[in-house]
């Protein structure tokens, strides 16, 4: 049987007074080890970052139009893709049967050489056919009402300037070393900083050990971020201390699987990032055990069945924010920082 760390409430649950304005709400979307992210602005606007897995009998579709549903959207507006690894644009087809996407925004063409890849991105670009399609840059803006979304990484190439705000030396980057070179798609990876009121939100997706040390070493080009979504699922190969601990994240989440990711040296590199509140979880990483697990409340799912349940963070421009476990209806409320 799985033990867990006890967990205090408390002084830390914060709970926030009923709000008028409207909130951001942001579902992140379990897809068995890959990325499928969902954030619906007060505007009404969707953007969804990555799409999960192809085949699997529509299941990463599925699990998206069940959570467009939660959110009372009919359409996606936006689609960034990230890099064209089979779990992250690998369900684009199946998800074009399934709604209508207005947009798609990724970093340009696939630089990887091996065949998957290949045929990866040449069934994408075969199923989004004449849809609007962006290539942002390090930089560039996507154009979406209600939150500002702004590449900070993509197709190699990481940002120049810093964002404001940012850009002070990065203590963080004390001792940390460069690991290989990574030539997959994983390093060109199309990463965001999204701003909202007060509220900054930092996905990367996959991106690689070296180019963090870019953006992030001398200078912290990033600046501090209210959320962390563990670069590459929460593995090693990812989530150095010069990024992690340079961003002072309030909360991680990890988009893991069961047997994929929150790889027990990254999940403590986190764990131990200066001003740390939480971890949450999309799944229990069988490798990590009770030691390298966030405790039970915080995982969206505890065993090996596809059982296929979110979390879904609602974020106030005042910077207060809520994440909520659909497996067991837990809610933590995080104050204004």
């Amino acid at each position: 049987m799985r033990s867990f760390l006890p967990i205090v409430l408390g002084a830390a649950l914060f709970v926030s007074p009923s709000r008028a304005e409207k909130a951001l709400e942001i579902f992140f979307i379990d897809v068995e080890g890959g990325q499928s992210t969902l954030f619906v602005t007060p505007a009404g606007q969707s953007l969804l970052i990555d799409t999960g897995w192809g085949y699997n009998a529509f299941r990463d579709a599925n699990r998206i139009v069940a959570a467009a549903k939660h959110a009372k959207i009919k359409k996606i507006d936006y689609v960034l893709i990230t890099h064209y690894h089979t779990d992250h644009v690998g369900g684009v087809p199946q998800l074009l049967k399934k709604m209508t996407v207005e947009h798609f925004a990724d970093h340009g063409p696939n630089r990887e050489e091996s065949k998957t890849t290949k045929t990866l991105y040449s069934e994408y670009l075969a199923a989004i056919g004449s849809i609007d399609h962006i290539v942002l840059k390090p930089g560039d803006k996507l154009p979406i009402k209600g939150m500002d979304v702004t590449a900070v990484s993509g197709d190699g190439t990481v940002l120049a300037q810093p964002l404001p705000g940012a850009g002070g030396a990065n203590e963080a980057c004390s001792g940390v070393q460069p690991k290989e070179r990574d030539p997959s798609e994983n390093a060109r990876s199309l990463g965001v900083v999204i701003q909202f009121g007060k509220l900054r939100i930092v996905d990367l997706g996959d991106l690689t050990w070296n180019k963090e040390l870019e953006l992030m070493c001398p200078d912290n080009k990033l600046g501090k971020a209210d959320i962390y979504i563990a670069s590459h699922h929460g593995l090693d190969q990812s989530n150095s201390p010069a990024l992690v601990h340079g961003l002072r994240p309030r909360v991680a989440i990890i988009d893991n699987g069961s047997k994929k990711g929150a790889t027990p040296s990254a999940w403590d590199v986190i764990k131990s990032s200066p001003g740390l509140e939480d971890i949450w979880q999309l799944h229990f990483a069988d490798a990590g055990g009770s030691e390298h697990n966030t405790a039970d409340p915080f995982i969206a799912n505890v065993t090996e069945t596809d059982t296929g349940f979110y979390l879904k963070l609602t974020a106030h421009e005042d910077g207060s924010f809520e994440v909520f476990n659909a497996r067991n209806k837990y809610e933590r409320k995080y104050g204004v920082n």
